[in-house]
């Protein structure tokens, strides 16, 4: 299965933060962290409070396609036609 996000060292989080009661960065425990910021080893979820997901900087990675044979011939074939 993928994982989303980084992964967090456990041993730096307390036991609210490990269980997604209190915000992986600043403890804040009410209203409970909604914003799912990455994963413990175990693959247990970690968020974090909206205030504190811009101070994290996850910067999502491009997805890349994969090129088929099939597409490009019909593009070399478009390629010649014109």
């Amino acid at each position: 299965m993928a994982r989303s996000g980084p992964t967090f060292d456990p041993d730096g989080l307390t036991a609210a933060q490990r269980d997604g009661e209190a915000c992986v960065v600043c403890h804040k425990k009410w209203p409970r962290p909604r914003a799912h910021v990455g994963r413990l080893p175990d693959d247990s979820r970690v968020f974090a409070c909206d205030d504190c997901v811009p101070a994290l900087r996850i910067i999502p990675q491009p997805v890349r396609r994969r090129t088929t044979a099939r597409r490009q011939t019909r593009r070399s074939e478009s390629l010649t036609r014109a």
